[in-house]
């Protein structure tokens, strides 16, 4: 299991014809990740979802807040008694092209970190096995045929096959938590469905957690079936519930407008009747003391733009006003919003909208 409590990560940039900038991509990010459950991250570009997904690897630090794995909080143990924490979380990159080395076979590169593991295993007097066997099993596992892939190099490949290579070396150390950062934005539309499918797979077959990082509503709905559905919105999670519960009925201005802009399939769909946009272009620079998303947002108030709300339960507003409609243990459907109100805005099957 893992639970984040409040995590932050702010950078200082510099730049000649921009100057100095603070940059917060994350302030004070929380969610608990159950073992063989999904937890899905969606937003725009620039919202903080890889570098959550960094901080969760090891590859990044972070500012502020608390990081539990299996009960242990990270941040109060020295770089090397984590290294066994973060070797169970394993990344799937967004590029496949870059995430193999070119000069190296598949075999190579499974070879490296399966005989490691093999060695861990033989000292903790575990049966390890031939690591070469080991290979063939994964590659059948996110089916590929090992004698075909085994000798060839990343350029013989194709991106989907790539993407498999990729998954395969992630499993190589049997971790109990893959995170997967867009994971099928850079493969062909055709490929997609299979990568999407293997990893729902890897959750059933072998109870794997699954932190999914997506700008994609449909493929968060996928994967990230029976798990909950996190908002991001410049660093900041503006809404959380079951994935089907905050697609189905939003009630963040941003989630709606994120979910409006899902394209519909005309003949088979009629556009939600809710659907809305922000009405300014994302301007990062100009100081928001509350909502952040205020300055876009089509439903603003007056206290928007003076307060900062918090998450609260729905059915209450974030000043605390109305009638709770969430679990005693704070799980269930949560925003950020003085004015939450459940809109439709994804696209509903035709003739379904006047049933």
């Amino acid at each position: 299991m893992i639970q984040a409590r409040g995590i932050t990560r702010t950078y200082q940039t510099h730049g000649s014809f921009t100057g100095d900038r603070t940059v917060r991509a994350l302030r004070g990010v929380d969610f608990t990740l159950p073992d063989g459950g999904a937890v899905s991250f969606i937003g725009e570009s620039g919202c903080g979802k890889t570098t959550l997904g960094k901080i969760l690897t090891g590859l990044e630090t972070f500012d502020g807040g608390e990081l539990v794995v299996d009960g242990v909080e990270l941040s109060k143990l020295r770089p090397r008694q984590r290294e066994k924490y973060f070797r169970r979380i394993q990344m799937i990159h967004q590029d496949p092209y870059s995430a193999l080395n070119p000069t190296r076979t598949v075999e190579a590169t499974l070879g490296d970190p399966l005989r490691m593991r093999a060695r861990e295993k033989a000292a903790a007097g575990e049966q390890a096995g031939s690591w070469r066997e080991r290979a063939a099993e994964l590659l059948t596992l996110v089916g590929l045929e090992p004698t075909a892939v085994l000798p060839k190099y990343p350029h013989q490949l194709s991106g989907g096959q790539r993407q498999r290579v990729v998954i395969a070396r992630a499993l190589t150390v049997d971790p109990t938590v893959l995170i997967a950062d867009e994971a099928v934005s850079m493969i062909d539309v055709s490929m997609r469905l299979g990568i999407l499918s293997l990893l729902r797979d890897l959750r059933a077959r072998l109870g794997i957690s699954l932190v999914f990082i997506t700008h994609d509503v449909a493929t968060a709905r996928y994967v990230g079936d029976g798990g909950e559905l996190h908002v991001i919105y410049r660093g900041e999670v503006v809404e959380r519930g079951l994935t089907d519960e905050v697609i189905l009925s939003p009630v963040h201005p941003y989630t709606q407008c994120l979910l409006s802009a899902v394209p519909v399939m005309r003949g088979l769909e009629e556009p939600g009747p809710d659907r809305t946009a922000p009405t300014a272009a994302l301007d990062e620079r100009t100081p928001t003391p509350g909502c952040l998303f205020q300055p876009r947002c089509p439903f603003a108030g007056a206290q928007c733009a003076e307060k900062h709300p918090v998450l609260v339960p729905f059915g209450l507003d974030a000043a605390g006003q109305g009638e709770a409609a969430a679990a005693e243990d704070g799980s269930g459907h949560v925003h950020a919003c003085f004015y939450p109100e459940s809109r439709r805005v994804v696209g509903v099957e035709v003739g379904a909208a006047s049933a």
